[in-house]
């Protein structure tokens, strides 16, 4: 077998392969489910500020009116009641997954004011999570609110919560920003421990009978990997944050891409819902068939060997391979 060891905001994980937030981490027997499976950590699903704050505005409200915030797995929407618990049974799920797993457990948090964000992530700390992922999504609707303005708003984020807490804290990013490159620095340099990329936002659909918008949700693919892969490898060497690469990750030769672009680990999520939770374990015995077969004795030697700063062909991540795909084609 190969060395699967991978390091991931300075935690050491068995594998790169951890299941996101999601509702297959909402109970305690999906969880150690997900640890026998050959999960290397767990993200528990994400505990919105909405439901533990009674004054903030309903969460149908921000999505539909606002387009503010989105939830990352596809029964969110139709079974929202479901996810509706509050901060106290939040706290125990942590406490309780600690002392069900042995791999590391990390809180994430949907958050929306300044507040918040500091006060849970403080708690998750206190109650024994082993890092927190941040589940930002802000959608700017205002055209008095500057790029700028806005990247701001995640680098105080990141801040804030890192004056609170002394756990590694992950921030999971869109990818609308106009220099994702400094957006990546800054947040580096305001101590962020990870860059999760990307936040998968469920655009919104028109029923054109009813007048009204609707919600749709659709599992991801492995074609939607390819956007975060050409980021990551981007990024990698170039900051100092750990690196995650969610959305579209449904094989071991996803995984296996993930790596030599330059992630730490694979977040998975949508196989799992398709699949089920003992998928995980096709998915990392992959990955070491595969690293076997080509003579490879751990992950970590792969690990950013096709990044754009090791590569041969750069160009494959930049503009050059727009025009050799696109412009000879006469499209």
């Amino acid at each position: 077998m190969a060395d699967l060891t991978t390091t991931y905001m300075g935690l050491t994980l068995k594998n790169p392969v951890v299941p996101s937030a999601s509702p297959l981490s909402r109970e305690i027997d999906d969880i150690k489910r997900l640890e026998d499976a050959g999960a290397s950590a767990i993200t528990l699903y994400s505990l919105f500020e909405e439901q533990i704050d009674q004054e903030a505005l309903m969460l149908d409200d921000i999505l539909i009116d606002q387009n503010h915030r989105y939830q990352e797995h596809p029964e969110f929407f139709s079974q929202l009641d479901t996810f509706r618990r509050d901060e106290t049974e939040y706290l125990e799920l942590i406490r309780s997954a600690k002392e069900a797993v042995e791999v590391p457990v990390i809180a994430s948090l949907n958050g929306y004011s300044e507040g918040g964000w500091t006060r849970y992530a403080k708690v998750f700390e206190q109650e024994g999570a082993d890092a927190i992922e941040l589940n930002v999504y802000y959608i700017p609707t205002s055209h008095q609110l500057s790029g700028s303005q806005v990247e701001a708003l995640y680098v105080n984020t990141v801040q804030n919560v890192k004056k609170e807490v002394s756990i590694p804290v992950a921030l999971k990013l869109n990818p609308f920003f106009s220099s994702l490159p400094s957006v990546a620095m800054d947040l580096s340099r305001a101590g962020a421990d990870a860059l999760v990329l990307f936040n998968r936002f469920y655009q919104p659909d028109i029923d054109i009978e009813a007048l009204e918008a609707k919600r749709r949700l659709v599992l991801s693919n492995s074609d939607e990997m390819r956007m975060p892969m050409r980021w990551i490898a981007i990024l990698h060497g170039r900051v100092e944050t750990s690196l995650a690469l969610t959305t579209g990750i449904h094989t071991p030769e996803d995984i296996i891409k993930a790596l030599m672009a330059g992630a730490d680990i694979a977040n998975v999520c949508s196989v799992l819902l398709k699949n089920g939770i003992d998928k995980l374990g096709d998915l990392v015995r992959g990955v070491d068939a595969w690293l076997e077969s080509h003579d490879y004795a751990t992950a970590e030697e792969i690990k950013g060997m096709l990044s754009h700063k090791a590569t041969n062909n750069p160009a494959a991540f930049e503009r050059a391979n727009y025009v050799e795909l696109i412009g000879k084609g006469g499209y």
